[in-house]
């Protein structure tokens, strides 16, 4: 899926997406392991995994790169 970057907080590697569908989910620093990624810009394009009901990003990228595995 992709989504757009909310918010991001560099210090705890967290924040929030508002997916295409128009849902706003949360991610941690969990999501960003294995994605090369240092930090994120409110507006930037990512794709996304998320599992589980309520949804919870697990993994996250740019656009441009393919989800880490």
């Amino acid at each position: 899926m992709q989504a757009t970057v909310r918010s991001y907080d560099a210090g705890t590697r967290s924040g929030s997406v508002f997916a295409d569908d128009g849902v706003v989910l949360s991610f941690d620093a969990g999501a960003l392991a294995g994605s090369g990624l240092r930090l994120l810009r409110p507006g930037q394009r990512i794709h996304f995994r998320a599992d589980g009901d309520p949804p919870r990003i697990t993994a996250l990228t740019l656009v441009t790169f393919p989800l880490p595995s």
